[in-house]
């Protein structure tokens, strides 16, 4: 039986905040004592560079690394380990893909094709691009319960689109968004897609493979793993033609005065000395997650966020943001009279961390009229007790403020 009191125990942050509710798991996960164990025993007693030592110690290292890769791999249902780069995040995957897969093949006057719930991650980079290569930017709208609205975005394609890139779950509203659905409309015109799962990639079971996806991009410090590292899946095909974006040692098989022949993907797209420390952590936060049941984890974190839902609904003046009926676990909501910041900040007064603001989803904020909303988001280690204790907080600053 899934029990968040049990899980929680493998948190050490919790030990020494007892006090905190932490409710902004969105924004980054705490890290179980494995992966903190992991990555200080890997400085303390294995240090050292992968990729560039015949010594038994450095080839321990390397070999990890990759075992990581194959794990990273095993976890998506990636089909290969090479089909696995290692970045600094969800935002350097993403970027990556915009500068080496698509930016070669945007002509001005063709289209990227993005939601209105994209993170700036996903909006900035394709942005960019189509402004330097004089090509256009089409946002697909949502409706009132903050669903992506499919019929629109079948009309948006079109054979001018050379890439849709599309959240899997927005940070904002909660939504789970039909990836698959997507992939398939796109896939019918040859159009690629990327899928950012940096919100889903802890809580789902994902299978690349099955998606029939083109990229996939995720972030290890939101799946209890350490800041500073994260995954870009790519398909075979589109790795092996894409050129590095930036450039240096251990990324190629020959340098000449003349000219430089890359080496094959994954090795490529990681020049320099990576975060080895962030890769034995990320595995570790995976070896973390296989052991927990995904099922039991969603069934419960379902009832946790339907509870909250169905509590701060009956607070006056409130409003939930974000009510489409496939949710992840997140409630943003707002108060006319009161702004965000001052929500946040008075819950935060009394140990209760949330985010507020237009959580990196200006254009989506614009979209709806609201400056930004106050953000609860949950994890595994979360309790109906701490629920109880954010919605009083909230009851008593509404009245405060009426």
């Amino acid at each position: 039986m899934f029990d968040p009191e049990i899980i929680r125990s493998h948190f050490p942050f919790f030990s020494h905040h007892p006090e905190l509710v932490y409710f902004a798991n969105a924004a980054t996960t705490q890290k179980p004592a494995s992966v903190i164990r992991g990555i200080a025993g890997f400085y303390e007693k294995e240090n050292t560079n992968v990729h560039r030592g015949l010594y038994k110690l450095a080839a321990n290292t390397s070999q990890k690394y990759e075992q990581v890769r194959q794990k990273v791999a095993d976890y998506i249902g990636a089909e290969k380990k090479e089909n696995i780069v290692f970045t600094s995040g969800t935002t350097a995957g993403i970027n990556l893909v915009a500068q080496s897969f698509l930016a070669p093949r945007l002509q001005p006057g063709d289209e990227v094709v993005i939601s209105i719930m994209e993170h700036h991650a996903n909006f900035i980079p394709w942005q960019q691009l189509c402004k330097n290569k004089k090509a256009n930017l089409r946002i697909v709208p949502i409706n009132k319960k903050g669903e992506l609205d499919i019929s629109a975005f079948k009309k948006t394609i079109s054979q001018k689109t050379k890439m849709v890139a599309a959240v899997h779950v927005s940070n904002s509203l909660g939504t789970i968004n039909p990836i698959k659905e997507i992939i398939d409309i796109s896939h019918k015109k040859n159009i690629p897609v990327l899928i950012d799962g940096a919100q889903s990639a802890a809580h789902f079971d994902i299978d690349v493979n099955k998606l029939d996806a083109d990229f996939f991009v995720f972030s290890g410090h939101k799946m209890y793993g350490p800041t500073g590292i994260g995954i870009l899946y790519g398909k075979e095909e589109f790795l092996i033609n894409m050129q590095p974006a930036v450039f240096g040692g251990d990324a190629i098989k020959d340098v000449r005065i003349e000219e430089t022949i890359f080496a094959d993907p994954p090795k490529k797209f990681e020049p320099g000395t990576q975060n080895i420390a962030g890769v034995i952590g990320l595995g570790l936060a995976i070896g973390f997650l296989n052991k927990i049941n995904k099922k039991e984890a969603r069934i419960y974190l379902n009832k946790l966020t339907e509870y909250a839902t169905d509590e701060l609904k009956k607070i006056n003046g409130l409003e939930i943001i974000g009510r489409a009926k496939n949710k992840s676990a997140l409630v943003s909501f707002i108060f006319e009279n009161i702004h965000p910041h001052d929500m946040a900040t008075f819950l935060g007064a009394e140990n209760i961390a949330v985010r507020a603001g237009n959580h990196c989803t200006q254009p989506l904020m614009d979209f709806l009229k609201i400056p930004g909303t106050v953000r609860a988001s949950f994890s595994v280690y979360n309790t109906f007790a701490e629920v109880d204790r954010m919605v009083g907080a909230v009851r008593e600053t509404e009245a405060f403020f009426r």
